[in-house]
């Protein structure tokens, strides 16, 4: 199907979803009550018998889910990301993981994107909790192309896999032609001063931070982790031995996620980078309130990121360029 540009990751999912739909009759959905009714609708019109709504009843969802896999099926079970990562918690673990069931467990709204709702919505420790858990894949796509990508290579992996996607009109970031592959980083940009390493929707985020660094004359290299588990421990090695000073962005704590995974890396490989992690310290968001006034008060945004990065350079006007 074609791609429209006002597309975010999660209706990227479901224009893919549909189309693979169409060549794998193996595929039914799972959902929960009115959550993704919408998003998932065109695959319900158009396979009615294949789409299953458990009601509120996350933990069936899950269970459902893994019968259908135990089944010959290939479910993809979809909700709001921290209904589908903490709710039903032990259902992944011993019905999907343990299992080592084909499930791909979709989480629509990563990090802050129900940011209105209130920390009960948002999704800042899925990537902890669903990392720690064995022959689990996890992924998390930038853009809406990146979620198309991502979604036909979780139908293709033998296993499961959690599929974080954003909600909040994603507009194209990588490359054109950008191929998604598990386990493998896509490098955005190229610099020798700095690394901002990144995973998921705050991509966008990163690269404007990166433009506003050589605005600065600082060069940043910008390498974006869509698949946080397997990580490319090779790729962060390399941009870490080049420029010998990492930030890591995720929408998530510290704790847990990709900082802490960048962090392992760079301690067993031994690459005596500096490391500055960015994401939500230990502690829920300040606030309730839109997804971009939230980063902006967690240093999340493009300026709080590359005040960030001016620091660990050593680089000063780093209060100026977050202000700009």
């Amino acid at each position: 199907m074609s791609e429209s540009p006002l597309h975010d990751c999660r209706h990227a999912f479901s224009d893919k979803l549909l189309e693979l739909g169409e060549e794998d009759e193996r595929i039914v959905v799972v959902n929960n009550d009115s959550v993704g009714s919408s998003n998932t609708g065109p695959f319900r019109k158009r396979f009615p018998h294949r789409l299953v709504n458990v009601g509120i009843a996350e933990q069936n969802l899950v269970g459902v889910a893994a019968g259908l896999a135990y089944a010959g099926k290939r479910p993809f079970a979809y909700s709001i990301a921290p209904f589908l990562t903490s709710r039903p918690h032990d259902q992944v673990r011993v019905d999907v993981a343990m299992a080592n069931a084909p499930v791909t467990l979709v989480g629509v709204g990563g990090g802050l994107a129900y940011g209105t709702l209130g920390p009960t919505h948002h999704a800042i420790e899925d990537l902890a909790l669903m990392r720690a858990l064995p022959n689990l894949t996890v992924l998390a796509p930038a853009d809406p192309a990146d979620a198309r990508g991502a979604t036909a290579a979780a139908l293709r992996h033998d296993g499961p896999v959690y599929l974080r996607l954003g909600k909040n009109g994603e507009a194209p970031v990588l490359p054109a032609g950008t191929r998604f592959t598990i386990g493998r980083a896509v490098t955005v940009r190229e610099g020798g001063d700095v690394a901002l390493v990144s995973t998921g929707a705050i991509l966008a985020e990163v690269v404007a931070a990166a433009d506003r660094l050589a605005a600065a004359g600082v060069r940043a290299t910008v390498l974006h982790l869509g698949t946080l588990k397997p990580l490319d421990t090779a790729a962060v090695a390399r941009a870490a031995a080049w420029t010998g000073a990492v930030v890591t962005v995720e929408e998530h704590t510290v704790l847990g996620g990709l900082g802490s995974a960048v962090a392992e890396t760079l301690a067993e490989a031994g690459a005596g980078a500096r490391l500055r992690r960015l994401g939500l310290p230990d502690a829920f968001a300040p606030g309730v309130g839109a997804r971009q006034h939230l980063l902006a008060q967690l240093g999340l945004d493009a300026g709080g990121i590359a005040a960030a990065a001016l620091q660990l350079v050593g680089a000063g006007g780093w209060e100026g360029v977050r202000a700009a």
